[in-house]
């Protein structure tokens, strides 16, 4: 009996991925345990494993496509002693999800706001001209949710978006030739009668007592074409966005606007620091590599802001939470996860436990995390999760700034340059380093004294590190 191959969730939010390369072509023999094939999600390359013995009949899905669903189709094997030809021919019993091929352009046409609409099983939205109208002039059948087609009553059907717009605009929808399926009115139909001036006024809604209700007037996000009409043709270059792009942008939307954020700053000096790392790096043991000998580590003041950072949870606990509407998830180690910089984008590689590693085995992790972060290589396990973060911009001279929680953490620490200022000590003016840190917080989670309460315990951590080796 044929054996199909389906697109793996590698990760518990994976809709979809591209299938960037097959490492098996059609008459292969594979056997469990073998990668056949390269996976790309949001941030990750991963390789995907036979799980079956048996011969590569059929890749149904082509290396380089993009927006493959979870659990559609992708190959099918013969099983041992059946026919490969035969088994290639069963690949209609599981439809492959359609998948959308890599654009040579960028689209400029669709508004902004057409993600509002309802996403399909798989999270994509289709654009309302191509979504399957239901068939009509049968009985007891209707338009499903009102989309589509002109009913035998007079009713107007449109695609919600092109009702959004027409009420947005005070437009009647029902004075719009529709020329989708059906005649069913469309995004373009209420455009082009906004712009023609054929539109007719809606007619105002009724308050209760019959007086017209207020509405407040409507904030609309400029659409793409809209943007592009700024600017001179051909001053500009249009790039695609690639999924790690919109999955930062979804996720950043949504704590800005789910999320109450408040923040916090202090200053911390790090001249203890900066000493004590000096000496710690100067008495690291020297071991054998591939290039010669070299430290066995080499301390950064980053690796000493994660283990502050850390043990500061651990000193105040209840800062150590995550927001859910059912409980309060009180975490027992903490996770910090690390912003790192990518062609693209960034990715949060997380330290586990880094309360309890040492300063030199933080060091290193980091070290191997953000190299395999850069080249895409690191598993879900390795970026999801955690329960804080520190976002470092001191190295580009950033005096202070304030991060976005990631969630599901309830903070998030923004680490800014360290620099020789003057400061007062017993009435005299003294020569510093100080760094300013800003603590974002999510106000469900963790409330001002306690924000307040968990920054003065990484304060103490950095202006006396020798705690933090204890």
């Amino acid at each position: 009996m044929p054996i199909n191959i389906t697109m793996p969730a590698l990760s518990p939010t994976m809709e979809e991925g591209n299938l960037s390369k097959w490492l098996v072509k059609e008459g292969d023999k594979v056997s469990p345990g073998d990668v056949i094939a390269e996976i790309e999600t949001d941030k990750a390359t991963m390789e995907v494993e036979a799980v079956d013995e048996g011969t590569v009949a059929k890749l149904v899905v082509p290396a380089g496509t993009e927006g493959v669903k979870v659990n559609a189709l992708i190959a099918v094997l013969a099983a041992e002693g059946e026919d490969a030809s035969a088994a290639a021919k069963s690949d209609g019993d599981a439809a492959p999800a359609k998948a959308e091929a890599k654009p040579e352009k960028a689209p400029i046409s669709p508004q902004v706001g057409e993600m509002s609409a309802k996403p399909t099983e798989g999270g994509a939205v289709p654009p309302s001209s191509q979504r399957e109208a239901p068939p009509s002039g049968l009985p007891g059948i209707s338009p499903t949710r009102g989309e589509i087609g002109q009913s035998s009553e007079g009713r107007t059907f449109a695609s919600p978006l092109a009702r959004r717009i027409a009420k947005e605009a005070g437009v009647d929808v029902s004075a719009v030739t529709g020329t989708g399926p059906h005649g069913r009115v469309v995004k373009a139909d209420v455009d082009a009668a906004i712009s023609g001036g054929s539109a007719k006024a809606a007619p105002a809604a009724k308050g209760p007592a019959g007086a017209p209700a207020a509405a407040p007037a409507p904030v609309k996000a400029m659409s793409d074409d809209q943007v592009l009409k700024l600017f001179e043709e051909g001053s500009y270059e249009l790039v695609p966005h690639d999924n790690m792009r919109k999955t930062i942008a979804r996720r950043l939307v949504e704590a800005k606007t789910t999320i109450p954020h408040f923040y916090l700053t202090l200053d911390c000096e790090l001249d203890a620091l900066l000493s004590l790392r000096t000496q710690l790096n100067a008495a690291a043991p020297v071991k054998k590599t591939d290039k010669g000998e070299a430290p066995a580590y080499k301390l950064s003041v980053n690796d000493m802001v994660i283990k502050a950072m850390a043990m500061a949870l651990k000193a105040v606990p209840d800062a150590n939470a995550s927001w859910t509407e059912s409980a309060m998830v009180k975490h027992r180690h903490a996770d910090v996860g690390v912003a790192v910089s990518i062609p693209g984008g960034l990715i949060t590689p997380i330290i586990r436990k880094a309360d309890e590693k040492t300063l030199s085995v933080i060091s290193n992790e980091m070290k191997d995390l953000a190299s395999r972060a850069r080249s895409r290589k690191l598993k879900p396990e390795e970026y999801q999760g955690g329960t804080t973060a520190v976002s470092n911009l001191g190295m580009f001279g950033i005096k202070d700034f304030a991060a976005v929680i990631n969630p599901p953490h309830a903070t998030i620490l923004a680490v800014g340059a360290g620099e020789e200022r003057a400061v007062v000590k017993n009435g005299e003016i003294k020569i510093a380093t100080v760094m300013s840190v800003t603590l974002s917080t999510d106000h469900r989670a963790v409330d001002g004294a306690l924000g307040a309460e968990l920054l003065v315990a990484f304060k103490k951590l950095i202006e006396n590190p020798m705690g933090m080796l204890v």
